[in-house]
């Protein structure tokens, strides 16, 4: 029987090393086991990625209400002008924010959010599957990539400050963080906090006598432990309400109070990631009212409960919300939207350089559309992690070509943050 236990644990402290931590000994995720290994230095600047799967319709999030093909194109779809029943928060005279999103109105009047419009992949996939892939390994077009771009970005970090930390939350790690670095992955809702075997004294002493010796699989099960213990305490006073154990629309602001609250209690976590799924809106999409308004109100939630949980960490975060394509500019019969091209890339931050619609504006004229159809992509979403990267992470442009391996060549300074 001592044999057989001893076997089962080594095979779990082996998947650890190999980046998945089973709940069972930890309940963090992948990787978890490590950060225990060390104490790395605290940070000053940090990053956190929110991934809308499912396509988010860019031109209802922030709508060019100036555009004559706006309306033309989308009849039963488009948001109101401001100023008219559920009508758009005019933004700069140019672009309104879509009402759902109003909690975020704030954070754009005191300059802590701003937009990068027709901005995407260059790839013109429109599957899901791939656009997430090539969005999430950096590398558009080419599946072979193996890692993804915020774990290298977390090996270019290292270098200079071993062991930072890095947070996801979900049921699984995702494409994002692929790669040899060390993730932590923090479960949706109350998985983290659920209590398991090894959280009861008489079981975890049993443990703890067994694996009492120098070898590795000792250390490893004390490491875990410590980590177990270390990122409960991170959360304490955090709501965990359960939402089915998936990052959904309904448990995503929870869900951000507690990465929020980790970075703000532990000041060696410098990246975060959700994703949020829900965004697939082919259907009875809606205009200032409906099926998307209600997601954005829930997401727009979030957003804001995310920035005040980091409290003072706020200042030296930026948020980065991206989603791996835009929809058709053109409604649907069933007055949804279809998978289309570009879209637009949120910034929010004490960093950012807010009040401001950035990129180059192509126009919805038909002529302008890419295919005939889609709002056209002019600035690549590489350029504009990269230029996050290098101005407010401080990677050298070394560091930076070895995140983003197959990056065409950075434009001017897009003047995103404040300095």
């Amino acid at each position: 029987m001592l044999n057989e236990r001893r076997k089962w644990l080594k095979a779990g402290l082996a998947t650890a090393a190999s980046g998945a931590v089973p709940a069972a000994l930890v309940g963090l995720g992948a990787n978890s086991a490590a950060w225990a290994a060390s104490s790395p230095a605290a940070v000053d600047r940090r990053l956190v990625v929110i991934m809308l799967r499912g396509a988010v319709d860019g031109l209802s999030t922030v709508v060019p209400y100036q555009e004559a093909n706006y309306y033309r194109s989308r009849p039963s779809i488009a948001i109101a002008r401001p100023g008219e029943t559920d009508g758009l928060i005019d933004l700069d005279g140019r672009f309104g924010l879509h009402p759902g999103l109003a909690v975020l109105k704030p954070y754009w009047d005191q300059g802590h959010l701003g937009f990068i419009h027709a901005s995407g992949s260059p790839d013109s996939t429109r599957s899901h599957f791939d656009a997430q892939d090539y969005m999430e390994s950096g590398t558009p077009g080419r599946k072979s990539t193996s890692t993804g771009w915020m774990n290298r970005l977390l090996g270019a970090l290292n270098h200079d400050a071993p062991l930072m930390r890095a947070v996801n939350v979900g049921v699984n790690l995702p494409r994002i963080y692929a790669g040899p670095g060390n993730i932590a992955t923090i479960a949706s809702g109350d998985a983290a906090t659920r209590p398991l075997a090894t959280d009861r004294p008489l079981v975890n002493d049993a443990f703890a006598r067994l694996y009492s010796g120098d070898d590795s699989m000792s250390q490893a099960f004390r490491e875990a432990g410590v980590t177990r213990r270390e990122i409960i305490a991170g959360l304490d006073g955090v709501d965990t309400q359960a939402d089915n154990g998936a990052v959904s629309l309904r448990g995503f602001a929870q869900d951000a109070n507690r990465l929020g609250s980790l970075i703000r209690r532990d000041a060696r976590v410098q990246l975060g990631f959700i994703a949020v799924g829900g965004w697939d809106t082919h259907v009875n999409q809606g205009a200032g009212r409906g099926q998307l308004a209600g997601k954005f109100a829930q997401l727009g939630e979030g957003l804001s409960v995310l920035s005040k949980s980091l409290g003072e960490r706020f200042a030296d975060t930026i948020i980065v919300v991206m989603s791996e394509f835009g929809r058709t500019v053109r409604q649907n019969g069933n007055n949804g939207t279809d998978h289309g091209h570009g879209n637009v890339i949120w910034l929010l931050g004490g960093a950012v350089n807010g009040r401001r619609v950035h990129g180059e504006w192509p126009g919805l004229d038909d002529s302008a559309l890419y295919e005939g159809r889609d709002l056209a992509v002019t600035t690549d979403f590489r350029h504009v992690v990269a230029d996050l990267c290098g101005r407010h992470l401080r990677l050298t442009d070394r560091q930076l070509a070895g995140v983003f391996t197959e990056m065409p060549q950075m434009p001017v300074s897009m003047s995103t943050l404040k300095t």
